[in-house]
């Protein structure tokens, strides 16, 4: 078992040269994987809701990819230091389209997963909760990054629902703090430089041991310690099916490699 004595979320500056994948098999040998498996885990990342209107960070069409300067509002010791980088971000969550997204085919393939008795976990990058208005269960679904629906205090830890802070923003208040103890206030997810939670991190690593398919979806796998779940995985006796439209770290060592758009291709291999 891999182990993190100290885990934070690793910068968005790891590069990885292209690989072609060594095993690209159909559709219909995943999907027959999936349909005799009793647990099948999944790793879900920005791409799987970039259908939903919500841009991912690498893509060609990505935040990072057409405004590399954006990176910095994802760093945690840069939006604690520079007031500018948090009246940016708190402007830039206002018009997020995280907050009028709908969840799409992808979102629902993993509802009927679900349904069929199959799904073990859903271990997700993404800030959005798309999953659970979907249908998933949300006991099922771990948070690795947070939510964007939340906001948090860095000093005395308080949550409270992003539409109140949002409001503040919208009057006027560019930088708005703690109503509690004066702290400051960030998005309830996780930045660069940041501690995981380490439950549901550990939730995350049983999650991966436990299956006996792991899917990544839509997700670059360039980022840790979630890409790590693959490892995990495999080391555990899982199958590893990598479906994301650019090439990845882990192509070279999946089971499978799939390059088809994810709403078309995740509801084909789940079983009707």
């Amino acid at each position: 078992m891999i182990r993190w004595p100290e885990v934070r979320l690793c910068g968005p500056d790891a590069t990885y040269p292209p690989r072609m994948p060594t095993s690209e098999l159909t559709l219909q040998a995943v999907a027959d994987w999936v349909r005799t498996a009793n647990a099948v885990t999944v790793l879900t990342g920005a791409g799987i809701s970039t259908d939903s209107g919500i841009p991912d960070f690498r893509g060609p069409q990505g935040l990072w990819t057409q405004n590399p300067a954006a990176a910095r509002m994802f760093s945690i010791d840069t939006y604690i230091a520079d007031r500018s980088v948090r009246v940016e971000s708190w402007r830039a969550r206002v018009g997020n389209p995280a907050f009028s997204a709908r969840p799409n085919r992808s979102h629902q393939a993993l509802v009927d997963l679900e349904r069929g008795g199959r799904l073990h976990a859903i271990v997700t990058q993404n800030i959005d909760e798309l999953h659970q208005r979907a249908g998933s269960a949300p006991s099922r679904v771990l948070e690795l990054h947070g939510s964007i629906w939340r906001a948090v205090c860095l000093q005395c830890g308080r949550r409270r629902p992003m539409a109140d802070v949002l409001d503040r923003v919208e009057q006027g208040d560019e930088d708005p703090m703690c109503t509690d103890c004066g702290g400051l206030l960030k998005s309830d997810t996780i930045s660069f430089g940041q501690p995981l939670d380490r439950d549901v991190l550990r939730a995350a690593v049983a999650a991966a041991e436990q299956c006996e398919v792991f899917l990544a979806l839509g997700t670059s796998l360039q980022v840790q310690p979630a890409s790590r779940l693959c490892d995990v995985a495999q080391e555990s006796g899982a199958r590893l099916v990598v479906l994301n439209a650019e090439p990845t770290p882990y192509d070279d060592r999946a089971d499978a490699v799939l390059r088809q758009p994810l709403a078309e291709a995740l509801p084909a291999i789940v079983p009707a």
